[in-house]
């Protein structure tokens, strides 16, 4: 497979055209070319650090959120994740974390490794989540065990389900400290767990090897994520400015999901009331704290919160545009954010083209690293996931 005289932004920056081979998933030459074809140009396949792969992939009018998973079987939702994370492949996201996973995206991930379904790289997080915390509230309180999401209160019960999760095969570990906007009857700034447990969290699943993604809107919560030593802080909403200065200063990743808030603050997607003005209260305020945080240096990356409801599969390229909107990124910098940047927050070996790298790569009409705009879903012409073509023709 080669692709001749095409411009190639590599992950890091423009480098020209360049002559590019591969074979089956793995980039075999990149060396410049003599000649060189103007309209078009070649990216590495993005990376989303945040989504959730279990929701309504189906047409029309989406059912209600809340009682969707609870009234569908296991295995059919599996099935609707399949569809989402193809969907996303199709529209070159080569490589999604799940951060509400379970044994049903553990198997989709081993399903697309196999080469059963043809599938992008995927990323698990389980939850470790406290009674009555934001993990545990999407779930309505009348609903009884089995069909609850497990929790855990106290070090000791955090600590069995980091284990827990390991045993079952997840990547990382997804911890709650502040309230959410979906969850029912949450509150944003409800703490959610104490510094020894959260300490807990942090210590066993480094201790397994696992990263920690932390969920977290409220100052407080962010703080006492940060201050625990968490791998990436998710949302970070209400970031006052001596936060920022220590997230930039440790390097530490952020996912901002700006387009999600904003659907759900507006209405624009199926929501409670009570969601509603919980989003709305977020959105008031937080541009001009990331956008503070973004000129004091924190490393925000691509994450999306997609999940079938609210932000569709596919809308990855939107939200990278509407980064450099709120946040004030330039467009070298919101592709990073999308691809190299956000491959390193999950350590996946990805979000690059170079020799001896996977080949996940998207061909686009335009110049995206100068006209951030060209990344649109109408100007994509070719999608190759794990070496395969995926979607469009190559040139």
């Amino acid at each position: 497979m080669r692709l001749d005289g095409i411009p190639l932004w590599d992950g890091t920056e423009y480098r020209g055209p360049v002559d590019l081979a591969w074979e089956p998933d793995r980039i075999t030459d990149l060396s410049p070319a003599a000649q060189r074809h103007d309209d078009l140009c070649v990216l590495p396949g993005l990376v989303d650090t945040h989504v959730h792969l279990v929701g309504y992939a189906g047409a029309g009018e989406p059912p209600d959120f809340a009682t969707w998973p609870l009234t569908t079987t296991r295995d059919e939702q599996v099935l609707h994740g399949a569809a989402h994370a193809q969907r996303a492949m199709r529209h070159g996201v080569t490589t999604l974390r799940d951060l509400a996973g379970d044994e049903a995206q553990i198997a989709l991930r081993r399903a697309f490794d196999a080469g059963i379904l043809a599938g992008p790289r995927i990323q698990v997080h389980g939850v470790v989540g406290m009674t009555a915390g934001h993990n545990d509230l999407f779930v309505p309180p009348a609903v009884p065990l089995p069909l609850r999401k497990p929790t855990a209160d106290g070090p000791d019960e955090c600590r069995k389900l980091v284990r827990t999760w390991a045993r079952a095969g997840m990547d990382g570990i997804k911890l709650t400290t502040s309230g959410g906007v979906l969850s029912i009857g949450d509150r944003n700034v409800w703490r959610n767990y104490t510094r020894d447990e959260i300490r807990a969290v942090v210590d066993e699943a480094h201790a397994l090897g696992m990263r920690v993604a932390s969920h977290a809107h409220s100052e407080d919560g962010i703080r006492v994520a940060a201050e625990e030593g968490v791998d990436s802080i998710e949302h970070g909403t209400l970031m006052s400015r001596d936060l920022a200065e220590t997230l930039a200063a440790r390097r530490t990743p952020v996912a901002p999901t700006l387009l999600i808030n904003e659907a759900i603050a507006e209405g624009r997607v199926p929501v409670t009331r009570e969601a509603m003005d919980k989003a709305a209260e977020l959105v008031a305020t937080r541009n001009v704290l990331l956008a503070q945080a973004a000129a004091l240096g924190v490393r925000f990356v691509l994450g999306t919160d997609a999940n079938g409801h609210h932000v569709r599969f596919g809308d990855q390229l939107a939200e990278v545009v509407h980064m450099t909107r709120v946040l004030g990124l330039d467009a070298d910098s919101a592709l990073r954010a999308a691809t190299s940047d956000a491959a390193d927050a999950i350590g996946m070996p990805v979000g690059r083209l170079a020799p001896g790298l996977g080949a996940d790569l998207i061909v686009l009409r335009g110049r995206p690293w100068e006209r951030i705009e060209d990344l649109a879903t109408e100007n994509i012409v070719a999608v190759v996931s794990r070496g395969r073509l995926v979607a469009g023709r190559l040139p």
